[in-house]
């Protein structure tokens, strides 16, 4: 009787994101990058007559020296190396393979890297720009309350636009998100995103029917705090990417530094010169790590370090040697 086949590097690739979207609730974004890696992978073992299933240590060695040798950033090789973990300790663990190949191997790690922030004046001239921009009142009043509650929550721009009007009913003072993995967390409300967020309630439920945003929320967008045309029903990324874009412009602020992300981090930044410990910035933000937040430590001790060395009055100046009687 002839031997089965193994499977193909496609389906296993298949099986392997299944099982992770089971087990783990993965977000779509994070399963379409597991799928690309671990496709690149294959691909190059492809070429040496080599499957997922036969590959070795050095084989997955060789894959990321070509990874290097092809310009790919230390970030980007991490990553297909962790892809590529998951991998093998699936395989090992489902019985596909009698070894981890992978288990020992040392990653380039990643750069590091501070996040990109804002200050207090800079976001402040945000929101003065609001009534700068949009074609009427409607287009303002929704993005103030976009913008309110970005800063307010640190939500991820995601977590946002999919945002379910229900949640935001009743002038409540806290939301609850659902964020990466379907994971749920309690963020509060303040006073101006409240005030905003009435606002533009008050604006979207009274809209005509007959009116643009009337048939927005008449149809798919019927759920969400922010309807849009479309399949989905509601904003996309873009949308609130070129809105944000459209605010910096109209602030005085350069747009390559204003993002919905750059926003999240000014929320946690201000936060921490405020005094707010790092747990209840982890919880906040949705960070599975407090790793993952102490970066916001690093970027405190630089701003630090540029307040001291270009600000204060005593800093050194670099230029003429000392004169005499100085040490």
């Amino acid at each position: 009787m002839a031997k089965p086949k193994p499977p193909a590097d496609p389906q296993l690739i298949a099986s392997f994101l299944d099982a992770i979207a089971a087990e783990t609730g993965a977000a779509r974004n994070t399963l379409l990058a597991y799928g690309r890696d671990l496709k690149d992978f294959s691909d190059h073992l492809g070429a040496r007559d080599l499957s997922l299933l036969t590959a070795s240590r050095g084989d997955i060695e060789t894959y990321l020296a070509a990874c290097d040798a092809a310009g790919l950033s230390r970030a980007t090789r991490a990553r297909r190396l962790s892809s590529i973990r998951q991998w093998t300790r699936f395989a090992l663990a489902e019985g596909l393979r009698a070894d981890d190949p992978a288990i020992r191997l040392e990653g380039p790690g990643r750069s590091p890297r501070l996040p990109k922030t804002l200050s207090r004046a800079e976001v402040e001239a945000i929101f003065g720009a609001i009534a700068l921009i949009g074609p009427d009142s409607t287009a303002r009043t929704r993005a103030a309350c976009l913008i309110e509650l970005l800063y307010a929550t640190g939500m991820r721009v995601s977590e946002l636009v999919t945002l379910p009007v229900h949640a935001v009913r009743g002038n409540p003072e806290a939301l609850l998100i659902r964020g990466k993995g379907g994971r749920e967390r309690m963020v509060p409300l303040g006073g101006a995103a409240r005030t905003a967020l009435a606002a533009w309630l008050a604006l979207r439920d009274q809209a005509p029917k007959d009116s643009a945003l009337g048939q927005l929320t008449a149809g798919a967008g019927a759920r969400y705090l922010f309807p849009a045309p479309g399949k989905a029903g509601h904003m996309n990324r873009q949308a609130v990417n070129i809105l944000i874009r459209d605010l910096a412009i109209a602030a005085g602020l350069d747009p390559a530094r204003v993002t919905p992300h750059v926003i999240r981090h000014a929320f946690a930044t201000h936060l921490l010169e405020g005094g707010a410990d790092l747990r209840a910035i982890q919880t906040l933000l949705g960070h599975a790590d407090l790793s993952t937040t102490e970066i916001y430590t690093h970027v405190l001790d630089a701003r630090m370090r540029d307040l001291v060395l270009n600000h204060h009055p005593l800093a050194r100046v670099e230029g003429p040697a000392k004169t005499a009687g100085t040490s």
